[in-house]
Formats: C-alpha cells, sequence, structure tokens
C-alpha cells in the first residue's frame, strides 16, 4: 500500500499505519486524540486568525497582504499551504506583496491541524527553506510542532483511502 503522505518514516512506523488501515482503526485513533474541528471556515475569520499568531511571534516580519483557503492547492501544488510573493509595479516602484494559501481540506480539520499549517507557513516569512532556523521557529510558536506534523499525514492518509472524517 502507498502511503505517499508518509514516505521517509521507518518502516515499523508504516507497518503499524498499514495495520491501523486494514483493521479501520485509524479514524477512530484521530477522533479520539482530536475529537473536535475548529470554526475557523471563513477567509476572514482565518486572516484574523493567522494575524493574530504572527503580532504574538513574528511582530519585526513582513506583512501579510492576503490570507485564504484554496479549493485548489493540494491539487496544484501538491501543498497544503503555500506563502507566496506577489510583485507589482507601482509607479516607478517594485512592491511585493505576501500572500497565504491554506489548502481547503483544513476548513473541517482539528484547531491542533490548522495551527500547525499556519505555523509552517507563518515561518517562511522569515525562513524560506525547510533548515534548521525554520524548524526552531516552527517549534517556538507550536511546541508539539513534530508530532502534529506527522498527525496531519495520517490524517491525509486517512481523507486519501476512506474520505471524510469529521
Amino acid at each position: 500500500m502507498q502511503l505517499k503522505y508518509l514516505t521517509g518514516y521507518p518502516e515499523s512506523v508504516l507497518n503499524q499505519i498499514r495495520v491501523a488501515i486494514s483493521q479501520e482503526t485509524l479514524g477512530q485513533f484521530l477522533q479520539k486524540k482530536y475529537p473536535d474541528t475548529h470554526d475557523i471556515k471563513t477567509n476572514k475569520a482565518l486572516y484574523s486568525y493567522v494575524m493574530d499568531l504572527k503580532s504574538q511571534y513574528l511582530r519585526q516580519s513582513n506583512t501579510l497582504s492576503k490570507v485564504v483557503y484554496d479549493d485548489k492547492l493540494d491539487v496544484l501544488h501538491q501543498a497544503l499551504g503555500l506563502h507566496t510573493y506577489v510583485s507589482r509595479v507601482q509607479g516607478n516602484k517594485l512592491k511585493a506583496k505576501n500572500e497565504m494559501r491554506i489548502g481547503s481540506v483544513f476548513k473541517t480539520a482539528p484547531p491542533e491541524f490548522l495551527n500547525m499549517i499556519v505555523v509552517h507557513e507563518l515561518s517562511h516569512l522569515k525562513e524560506k527553506d525547510h533548515n534548521k532556523a525554520f524548524y526552531k521557529l516552527c517549534t517556538h510558536m507550536e511546541p508539539n510542532y513534530h508530532q502534529l506534523e506527522f498527525d496531519v499525514r495520517l490524517y491525509l492518509t486517512y481523507l486519501d483511502i476512506f474520505g471524510e472524517l469529521y
């Protein structure tokens, strides 16, 4: 069984996940660990949520001009969130605007999963690459970042195989 969201994990871990999938207990595991979904359903609410986190941890970083849920994101970019720069010519100056797009799959996800994705994308405001400084910033904003990233991968695997969970 191909587990595309979990490549790179040890075979012993993958085997445990395969067993949970074959016994159809993966969904129960996720629902027990993350019983509720968040109520941030609109782009306006998402923008407010992201800006609150940004002001708490990254006051000095670049501003975000746009934060939205994106229906096409995971299909087009094989990504769950996307941080982009849009450059525009204004008079004789070039203006760059930062935008954040969050995969719409996270509209009906547990709040911890949305938080992990937002923290990941906010970290890109300071660190462009996935390097040691990037992950240090992620864990500064969300101490449980690495466990949540793994659990998000489990969640996406579940969605891929079984469909909606919540």
